[in-house]
């Protein structure tokens, strides 16, 4: 398939690499509640005793993430803000007086704290009595995405979740034609008109390869359908996963399934790794903070993969330019374990199949490091140790011009 071209957005969304989500609402306060499961949940339960955002932004800003995205409706229908359009919301709940509004509160964290603020919000809702009468539903969800996307400035991403919307007709040209108008430069996830797709899966896992430009996505996780495209898009992909086994909001029952530190980098690898942004989920406690295991364990993900990969040892500018690839001549034998390729994506992806390998010593034996078929935004491949004293990048098949922005090694051990 020929490649399309991006968005300056859709590259700088890549950039950000990894995000954090935020799954917090009614169902925090609710322990055992699942999706669709009809158990009634009363607004007056919503009762944080040390709700701070802050705290969410600024661990994930040490953790080194780039965005965050908070469920501003789930498929429950219960609004973190206080809707005029629903009496579901926290408005109807006596937290801070009744005057509480979380999504203003965390929009405002973000800033503070340097983070991308993106608002999840589910199109499928099982407590709206409207919800069968599509026009008047329609009318319900720009009414309620513009109290939303509205009063708290830019806006970077809006998520949404195709869980439950199978069957369901949305008036998607005009919900999206008033979500730009709103706030023309959001990135919209999966649905409607989308700048980014989900990868598939809900395991934080990208297929090899992954390429950008695709002319069908999956849509969610409840159903094998897939949206077609009208022609090729650029639609990177985002890998989403939880930071616990199974739950996306905080229950007590699962803090013993944080996630290990070496089970958070196979991820990383799987996902930034394959070129695809990286969504970990971590759901606030009823206190209203991060839960301390996850917190802890997402400060040192966040300084493993600063110690792996923020100081190469050799970088692109110190590699030869040459007909099929790239070439490096080291001045002495150089123990390497890690490179980490990205491709240049302004006029499109081009790189078809790829090998870096390596002479080790002077007997001019070469030996296969790595192997792939697409780089993209991203691609890094680890192989065992070897000192090396020259290295040579082959781009084996290419469609059209092909250029990198960075080709990094690394001594990660």
């Amino acid at each position: 398939m020929q490649t399309a071209i991006s968005t300056a957005r859709q590259l700088e969304y890549q950039d950000w690499e990894f995000g954090l989500f935020l799954h917090y609402g009614i169902r925090s306060f609710y322990e055992g509640h699942r999706d669709w499961d009809g158990a009634k949940m009363e607004p007056e339960a919503f009762q944080p005793t040390e709700f701070d955002p802050g705290q969410w932004a600024a661990i994930a800003a040490q953790a080194g993430a780039k965005y965050m995205v908070l469920t501003a409706k789930h498929h429950d229908g219960f609004a973190n803000w206080p809707s005029k359009h629903t009496d579901f919301s926290v408005g109807s709940s006596s937290w801070q007086g009744g005057e509480g509004d979380v999504v203003r509160d965390y929009v405002a964290a973000c800033r503070e704290h340097g983070i991308k603020p993106g608002l999840y919000y589910s199109p499928a809702d099982c407590d709206s009595a409207i919800y069968d009468d599509s026009k008047a539903y329609d009318d319900y969800f720009i009414h309620q995405i513009s109290e939303i996307l509205e009063p708290h400035g830019t806006i970077d991403i809006l998520w949404f979740d195709g869980c439950g919307s199978t069957g369901h007709t949305y008036d998607w040209p005009r919900i999206c034609r008033e979500i730009r108008r709103i706030q023309p430069d959001i990135q919209i996830f999966s649905m409607g008109d989308p700048n980014f797709r989900w990868v598939g899966n809900e395991l934080g896992i990208a297929p090899i390869p992954c390429w950008n430009t695709v002319d069908r996505a999956p849509i969610a996780v409840d159903t094998t359908d897939n949206d077609v495209t009208s022609e090729p898009l650029w639609l990177p992909a985002e890998c989403d996963c939880r930071m616990r086994l199974q739950n996306w909001f905080y229950e007590d029952a699962d803090v013993d399934t944080v996630k290990s530190l070496d089970e958070l980098m196979g991820l990383y690898y799987y996902s930034v790794g394959r070129g695809c942004n990286l969504l970990l989920n971590i759901g606030p406690d009823r206190r209203g903070l991060l839960p301390e295991p996850d917190a802890q364990r997402l400060l040192e993900f966040g300084e493993e993969i600063r110690r792996r990969f923020d100081q190469p040892l050799h970088g692109l500018d110190e590699w030869e330019r040459v007909e099929d690839g790239w070439e490096l001549v080291l001045p002495e034998p150089t123990l390497l374990d890690h490179v980490v390729i990205q491709e240049t994506l302004t006029q499109g992806e081009h790189v078809r199949q790829w090998t870096l390998d390596a002479n080790p010593n002077h007997q001019g034996m070469w030996i296969n490091l790595a192997r792939g078929e697409n780089i993209g935004h991203k691609a890094i491949r680890r192989f065992p140790a070897l000192a090396v004293r020259k290295l040579k990048l082959t781009i084996e098949a290419a469609d059209g011009e092909a250029d990198l922005r960075a080709l990094n090694l690394f001594h990660v051990g």
